[in-house]
């Protein structure tokens, strides 16, 4: 039987070549995922110890993960300075960041700590020095560069009283962890509002004793209502603490990523499982001669089975070796285009070990079957011709009847799942679901094949014989499709999920920023012709000029304390206001400038709309008193999750009675169209400088929740792109074995007239007949388990979700896998057509 099995894999070589492709890339998909992963756990090291590994110690809130109070660092600090110590915070605040004409370079940006100690300096210089002077700052190297900031150049940290005119000395590199646009002297960055720091990083000075300064450290936060708790940790501890919490989420996104690669494996699994299945039906003569001459049904059976082994371990090994080649690749490639800290690739056994043994079980697993199938068959039932498997026998019966109950389990399982909003159990029943599909496939498929061959036929013969040819064996032509099903109904599940959450997500953003960008002064109104710049810029698609002014508000509350009244304790707050609906045209123009279909719900005379940035001004009081020199009145406030700047709204007679002839322009609102953001927001900075005014870009949040939409959606259909790349793999082999066991009846039809041409074409129809019906039936059973996905995960947060069908993609995904059913015929349709029909009628 070595024999045998020998002459069976030089002889079969090139029918086993999907089953090899199949298992390889699976194990191949495993191997990359392992190497950018221990890529990146490389690069992390080396990244996250990097601002302490200069220190003798690392103090901290306490634990080796809390944050010390402002007051514990600036204690930490005082002591290195009182003992010849050095400390170094690892500090940041976040402010606004301008040129010293009052261009914007940054809205809003991290101004971190460069430790006055040149010892403790742990970012990488690039050009210049480091800061020596608080009137100095470092600036991030790569942020320098997009925003325009040079050696020399001086910017304008901060606001307000807490400005500060800073020179920039030095361009450097930062770490992943630590993303500060600026470093600045520790007395700089403590001088702003919300200012916070992780650690300080303590070197100690000489003929002191390490221990001996952990103690003095401890002692200063025995008072914790001043200091609060200070521990002290070395460095390589702080790192390894901040080093597992990194890897933990490289760990959860490899996870994740496998999710992928078991998809894959399931596809692989199918893909072998049909060609195993297709290859021993054309080999049931020779396995029936062996039988007659002497061979028992074990030594058959463990022939095809040693077979398979052999198959699956050349597909294994090949998969590792493409899979190292594209990780080490890969790794390389993104160290050079992305900034993203990457080490070396360290191979996993684990990981290497498990993706080899796995591929090998894959492909016994799926051989299985097929191998107890054509062995159980008799020597003389097998050497007479096989007539093509029916769904009508008792087992087709029986596997119909499983099917049924299965898919009502499925939906079953997905009606709890919507009612329990349960995730656990939608995915349980989901695969309940596709499992009855796929037992259902040997009805479902051919029935959709002949239903769509009804429109097919009408194209001329070769697509009436392709129609044929695709439901001759259902079983078959099942088992071919359902690996395409699996790829395409997730494919179309995550499309339709994301079009449906995008939908609700702009929804609620439009009812949270109802206006894309504000521009407005701190000091007062806006001057006519600024108006006229900012509304009049490339990219702004309407623009609403907003009347209003300054006022002063107090809490209205119906109670005393000591018998006087409680809102007289109260001061008043200054708080800006506005009045949309006084500007010039405002019932049209409103309309342009306010996303979404509710808008900004104007209020009535006697209300108040507060956003929920002003909430700190007014209190969450239900009356404000607001008052100017010209008038009061006592409004009820209504507060909303809205932002539209830094105003609260009232109707125009509140305002007119507030500000009376004092009424003037107070801020300009504007509708972008979304393209060219960055240069409509430089434009917009240029405008505004030296003028006051500043910009408030609410669409920026926008923009940034949809690109990340966009890159969920990538990311998971390209992962699952690799499924259907083996599904296609699948069909093409079908197709290709299809050719080899219609031989003699090609020929046939060529020797009848049929040309070259019209059997490529005929085999080509075939491929894109089952690709499309794969994909029909996938984005059916998809587009339900989107319905029940939008129920259960973003109804509970988004309850106006509605289920949104993105035809344009989903008709995207039908084109493509036409196409791709076409393609993979290619091979397939040339072999067949370059065979002489007298050749084909003399095949066996």
């Amino acid at each position: 039987m070595r024999t045998v099995l020998l002459a069976s894999l030089r002889t079969h070589t090139r029918r086993y070549v999907a089953a090899v492709l199949a298992v390889a890339i699976a194990v191949a998909f495993v191997v990359v995922t392992d190497a950018i992963a221990s890529a990146a756990r490389g690069g992390l090291t080396d990244e996250v110890g990097k601002p302490y590994e200069r220190g003798d110690l690392v103090v901290t809130g306490g634990g080796v993960a809390s944050w010390p109070t402002n007051e514990g660092v600036e204690a930490v600090v005082a002591l290195a300075a009182d003992e010849g110590d050095s400390a170094a915070p690892l500090a940041d605040a976040w402010v606004p960041v301008s040129r010293t004409d009052g261009t914007s370079v940054v809205e809003d940006a991290p101004v971190g700590t460069w430790p006055a100690d040149p010892d403790l300096v742990w970012q990488d210089l690039v050009e210049g020095r480091g800061v020596e002077a608080p009137d100095e700052v470092v600036a991030d190297a790569s942020r320098a560069q997009a925003d325009d900031l040079g050696i020399g150049d001086e910017v304008v940290v901060g606001t307000g009283d807490a400005a500060t005119t800073l020179e920039v000395v030095g361009l450097a590199d930062r770490t992943t962890f630590t993303p500060s646009a600026l470093w600045a002297d520790f007395s700089v960055v403590s001088s702003f509002d919300g200012w916070a720091a992780e650690t300080v990083t303590y070197a100690v000075g000489p003929d002191r004793d390490v221990a001996d300064v952990a103690a003095e450290i401890a002692a200063l936060g025995s008072d914790a209502s001043t200091v609060g708790d200070l521990g002290t940790f070395t460095p390589a501890e702080v790192a390894d603490d901040r080093l597992q919490t990194a890897n933990q989420q490289v760990d959860v996104l490899s996870m994740v990523v496998l999710l992928f690669a078991a998809v894959a494996a399931v596809v692989s699994v199918m893909v072998i499982a049909n060609t195993f299945s297709i290859l021993f039906a054309q080999r049931q003569r020779d396995l029936a001669l062996l039988r007659c001459v002497g061979a028992t049904r074990r030594q058959v059976r463990r022939s095809v089975r040693l077979e398979a082994l052999v198959v699956g371990l050349l597909s294994s090994a090949t998969g590792l070796l493409v899979g190292a080649a594209i990780g080490f690749g890969g790794v390389a490639l993104l160290q050079a285009t992305v900034d993203f800290p990457l080490g070396t690739p360290q191979p996993s056994p684990v990981w290497w070990g498990a993706a080899f043994v796995g591929g090998v079980l894959t492909t016994v697993v799926a051989a299985w079957v097929p191998t107890r199938t054509a062995t159980r068959v008799s020597p003389l039932a097998a050497l007479r011709p096989a007539a093509a498997p029916s769904v009508r026998t008792a087992a087709g019966r029986a596997r119909i009847v499983l099917g049924l109950l299965v898919l009502g389990a499925g939906v079953a399982g997905l009606t709890a799942a919507v009612s329990a909003a349960d995730m656990v159990v939608m995915v349980a029943g989901g695969t309940l679901f596709f499992a009855g599909v796929v037992l259902l496939g040997p009805v479902l498929v051919p029935a959709a094949l002949r239903l769509v061959g009804l429109v097919v036929r009408r194209t001329g013969p070769t697509a009436r014989i392709a129609g044929d040819n695709a439901v001759r064996n259902p079983r078959r032509t099942a088992a071919t499709t359902a690996s395409l099903l699996i790829g395409v109904t997730l494919t179309t599940a995550v499309l339709t999920g994301m079009a449906s959450a995008r939908a609700a997500t702009d929804a609620e953003l439009d009812e949270q920023y109802p206006v894309d960008i504000t521009v407005a002064t701190e000091e007062g109104p806006i001057d006519d012709a600024l108006a006229e710049r900012v509304t009049g810029l490339p990219g702004v698609e309407a623009a609403l000029v907003v009347p209003g002014g300054e006022v002063a508000a107090a809490p209205v509350l119906d109670a005393t304390v000591a018998g006087l009244p409680v809102d007289q304790l109260f001061a008043d707050e200054a708080l800006p206001v506005v009045a949309p609906g006084a500007a010039a045209d405002a019932d049209t123009a409103l309309d342009e400038v306010v996303r979404g279909d509710r808008g900004i719900a104007l209020p009535a005379d006697d209300e108040i709309l507060v956003p929920s940035g002003l909430t700190g001004e007014t209190g969450l009081t239900e009356r404000l008193e607001v008052s100017t020199p010209q008038g009061s009145v006592t409004l009820r406030a209504r507060y909303v999750d809205g932002a539209w700047g830094t105003a609260a709204i009232v109707a125009p007679d509140t305002l007119a009675t507030l500000l009376g002839d004092d009424t003037a322009p107070y801020a300009a609102w504007l509708r972008v169209d979304g393209d060219g953001l960055d240069d409509l927001l430089a434009d917009l900075d240029a405008a505004t400088a030296g003028t006051g005014a500043s910009v408030t870009p609410l669409v920026e949040q926008r923009d940034w929740i949809s690109r990340q939409l966009d890159i969920v959606v990538i990311a998971v259909v390209g992962l699952l792109g690799i499924g259907v790349l083996i599904a296609l793999i699948g069909i093409g082999n079908t197709l290709g074995l299809s050719v080899l066991e219609r031989s003699r009846e090609n020929a046939l039809l060529r020797a009848l007239g049929l040309t070259r041409r019209q059997l490529r074409r005929t085999l080509a129809t075939e491929g894109v007949l089952l690709s499309v019906v794969a994909t029909l039936i996938g984005t059916a059973v998809g587009v339900y388990f989107a319905v029940v996905g939008v129920q259960v995960m973003v109804q509970p947060s988004i309850p106006e979700a509605a289920l949104v069908l993105p035809y344009g993609q989903l008709a995207a995904v039908v084109a493509v896998a036409a196409l791709a059913g076409l393609v993979a015929c290619v091979l397939p349709a040339r072999r067949a057509a370059r065979t002489a029909p007298a050749a084909g009628l003399t095949a066996d």
